[in-house]
Parts: structure tokens; sequence; C-alpha cells
């Protein structure tokens, strides 16, 4: 598997503007496929409208210890695009002023940012109710600097969400790397040991399914009952909920499909999976996304692919509630992704 991003590897597909021109040309130009525009129009769906926001999800690096052959981010050790402590102050001064519940950081690895914690625990006085930090759960085993954090994310109620490709070694470190299921075991069990994860416990364990190559994800709650079962009887691990996340055609993803020459099969097997009931509920109608340095999108695939928000204010030192509330989401066909099947968001399925 890579060891460097695209970007250092000076791939093609580290240019957004590359990525969106195969989605947009091939089997969509030549009406082979519907573009997404045109699918959600049969059902009076489009424009997209953006409705109250809910959950602020916010990219404070694209640093990352792993290099995953899916990573929509690109993201790995050569990448330096960090947040500032300045433009983590804006963000919670929005965290404020809104009514945003949901505090979802995410990036690269979070906890890499070295103004991570100082963000946390800011936030956490800023009275959300649900925080989220999406960790790749190796990097808890990574360094003996990250070694506390199981510790410091129970200190600030912290809802972890992590990368877990499969409960078993082979199809999780072909995903993800040598070695990463056994430091990501090694993880839970820390979580485990202080709380996190139990069936009655606050402290909120959630673990996230990619599929491995081109298909899309089964039924969540059917793999959330091999998941717990498997990783309860090889390791005494338990957790609370299994999101399935369908894998969009978009930068590491995408040069896995064209390399494997598997583009075209996916992209049809995304369009007939389509669900419209999936479309009223996708994340980036209740989301924000907030770039490392500071921009606005309708989501994380979008911001990877470098589509701002229609608005404009389209930096959170702009944010405006007014001009952001009722904007049409920006759309390409990678939002296939996000509405086949029973749909699928940061959450898990969202129909």
């Amino acid at each position: 598997m890579a060891t460097k991003s695209l970007k250092k590897r000076e791939s093609d597909l580290a240019n957004s503007n590359r990525q969106l021109d195969i989605l947009s040309n091939g089997i969509f130009k030549n009406g082979e496929l519907p573009t997404f525009k045109d699918k959600i129009s049969e059902t009076s769906q489009f424009p997209l409208k953006a409705k109250k926001l809910e959950i602020l999800q916010i990219n404070v690096g694209y640093m990352c210890n792993q290099v995953c052959d899916h990573c929509h981010v690109d993201a790995g050790p050569d990448r330096k695009e960090i947040m500032t402590r300045d433009t983590m102050r804006q963000c919670l001064e929005v965290i404020k002023n809104t009514g945003a519940h949901t505090l979802d950081l995410t990036g690269g690895a979070p906890e890499m940012n070295p103004d991570f914690r100082w963000f946390v625990e800011e936030a956490a006085k800023a009275g959300i109710t649900d925080f989220i930090v999406r960790s790749n759960l190796t990097i808890i085993r990574a360094n003996k600097k990250y070694y506390d954090l199981p510790e410091f994310f129970k200190k600030h109620n912290v809802h972890v969400v992590s990368s877990m490709p499969h409960w078993t070694r082979g199809k999780t470190d072909k995903q993800r790397g040598d070695g990463v299921f056994d430091k990501s075991i090694r993880a839970l069990q820390d979580l485990n040991a202080i709380g996190y994860g139990m069936p009655d416990s606050k402290l909120k364990l959630d673990l996230v399914y990619n599929p491995s190559g081109a298909f899309l994800p089964g039924d969540q709650a059917a793999m959330e009952k091999d998941f717990k079962k498997a990783l309860l009887e090889d390791f005494d691990i338990k957790f609370h909920n299994l999101f399935a996340i369908t894998n969009l055609p978009i930068a590491r993803f995408l040069d896995y499909l064209i390399a494997s020459e598997n583009y075209e099969d996916y992209m049809y097997a995304l369009v007939e999976a389509y669900n419209p009931m999936a479309v009223k509920n996708v994340m980036c109608t209740n989301t924000l996304s907030v770039s490392w340095d500071g921009y606005l999108f309708d989501c994380d695939f979008n911001q990877m692919l470098g589509l701002p928000v229609n608005s404009k204010a389209k930096h959170i030192s702009k944010y405006n509630a007014e001009l952001l509330e009722g904007r049409n989401i920006v759309i390409s066909q990678h939002c296939y992704g996000c509405t086949a099947g029973a749909g699928s968001s940061c959450q898990g399925v969202v129909a």
C-alpha cells in the first residue's frame, strides 16, 4: 500500500479540479448515467437546501500517522496543513453564538494538532452537548505523549468515534497498514478499561466501518452484531454503535478505483443503489464543514474537492447564520455515495 499522500507523490489526482473533471465527464457526460442533479430532480429534490445548523465539523489538520488506501482527505505524515489557534478561536466564537449542539473534530488524526487539547478544553466550556473526536485509534499507541488520551477524552466526556475496517487483522491491515489492527485493539482495550463502550456507560465509543474494496457496505445493523460478537469473543472488547460508511469516489479511493479499473462499475453500483429517501437526511443539510484554514463547506467531502459553500459567507471569520441557512447545497456525482442504499453520513446510515 501507499506510504505517501497523493500530494507528496505529485499525482494528478491531488488536484481537486482533476477529480471533479473525472466525476463530470465520461459516463456522466455521454448520458450513460444521470448526473446527481438530474437524479434528484426526478423526485423534485433539487436544489438541496441547508437547514438549521446542528453539527459543526472541523478539520483541524491533514497530518496523520497513517496512510490509508481509502482516505478521502489524502492525509498522512507528509501533510503539514494544520489549523492555527487563531482559527480555532474564530470557530469557538461561532460555537458560542449558534444553536449547534454537536462539535465534530476530524483530520487527519486530529490529536496530532499541537493545539488539539487546548481546543477541546475551550470548546467544552462553550457548552457543546455532543463532543465528537474522530480517532484512528492507532494514534493512542503511536507515541508516549498520546498514551493518556483515553483519560483526557474521559475528563471532557468526549464521544470517541473510531475507525475500524474489520474485526480481523488481515482485512484491517490491508486497508490501513501493517500493524494497525493490533494497535487498534490495544487502544480499544485502553478505552474500555476506563469505561468507554460499556453498555450503561455515558462514555460513548462508536466504530466506523468502510468497505475495503469497490463495493458498498452491507446492512449496518447486521454488521454491528457481527463486529460486537467477534470483538467480544476474541478480545473482550465492547463498544456502542457501528457506523457503516460508503466510500466516496474521491481522492485516494478514486485513485484506487481507477488503478483497479473499477471506477465505472462502482459508479454504476452507486447510481443503481440510489435511494431518494436518503436524500432527505444527508449530512450536508444540517452540518457545516470547516477546513484547517477556516473556509466553509457543505460537507467534509466537498472540502476535499475544493467546493466551498454557495454563500457570501465563505470563511469562519465571516460566519453569518442568515446567509448560510437555506443556502443551496453544492453537489456533484460523488454525492451518490451519501444516497446509495440506506444512505451514508458521518453518523452512519440516514434512511
